[in-house]
């Protein structure tokens, strides 16, 4: 995900095929959806970057986790963790994200789809002034590959003081570009409550291709986030600058 980072020193996301045939066989009909289905996911990335900014000092991060979802009703609920540096950074303590999320998806017609809920990211024991743990609400519409998003916070925004009532707008589509790719395209805008000089603007130009095993995205994202308040005090890098990322996935 599934994430934002504050600076060190806080005083700082595939095809049909169509055959015909003169005398065919009839179809043997679709596999039935389960009425509840449980999913796991892992990820190796060469940096974790979050709305932009990186979450691991430039750095590699292992990912994972579950989700569950009731198909016909489309609730979800999930969990998902990351390794992070940028608490430590900030001069806490703890170096794992959690990410704890609920939900509903579904259709408002056969082109529209809609999905809300609520999402806290968890960094335990972070021992920061003004506690990095952030809760928010979310809304989705999609048409077609085109999406657009809206998340709300509902706490203080990732350790930033008096930040209650930030928000972040997402952009962006994942275009089916056959043989397995995908354009994945994307801009945001964060706007932190009570602190102009953290907002910033995000952006991703990317592509991914199932192989079937794994999945391997490669992105090129970057920021026109203001340097002073997102450069890491442990090795004095800007962690909004534009950077190429690669991914390694599995779903199953």
């Amino acid at each position: 995900m599934k994430k934002f980072v504050l600076a060190a020193a806080i005083a700082a996301v595939f095809a049909a095929q169509t055959t015909h045939a003169q005398e065919a066989a009839p179809a043997p009909a679709p596999a039935a959806e389960p009425e509840n289905a449980v999913s796991f996911n892992a990820a190796v990335v060469s940096d974790y970057r979050y709305r932009g900014i990186s979450q691991t000092r430039m750095q590699p991060a292992l990912q994972g986790g579950a989700d569950y979802v009731n198909n016909p009703s489309g609730l979800y609920v999930g969990a998902w963790a990351s390794t992070i540096k940028w608490v430590k950074d900030a001069g806490g303590d703890g170096n794992v994200e959690l990410d704890l999320y609920a939900g509903k998806r579904g259709q408002l017609s056969t082109e529209v789809s809609y999905d809300v809920g609520v999402l806290s990211y968890v960094y335990a024991d972070n021992k920061l002034p003004v506690s990095a743990n952030t809760s928010e609400v979310y809304g989705q519409l999609g048409y077609g590959p085109v999406y657009v998003k809206y998340s709300h916070a509902v706490t203080n925004l990732f350790g930033f003081a008096d930040s209650k009532n930030s928000g972040y707008l997402d952009i962006g589509a994942n275009i089916d570009a056959g043989e397995g790719l995908t354009v994945n395209l994307h801009a945001g805008r964060q706007n932190v409550k009570h602190n102009d000089t953290a907002s910033y603007t995000d952006w991703k130009l990317g592509v991914s291709k199932d192989f079937g095993v794994l999945t391997g995205a490669l992105a090129l994202v970057g920021t026109n986030a203001n340097e002073a308040a997102y450069t890491s005090a442990a090795n004095g890098k800007f962690l909004g600058k534009n950077a190429v990322q690669l991914m390694i996935s599995k779903v199953f």
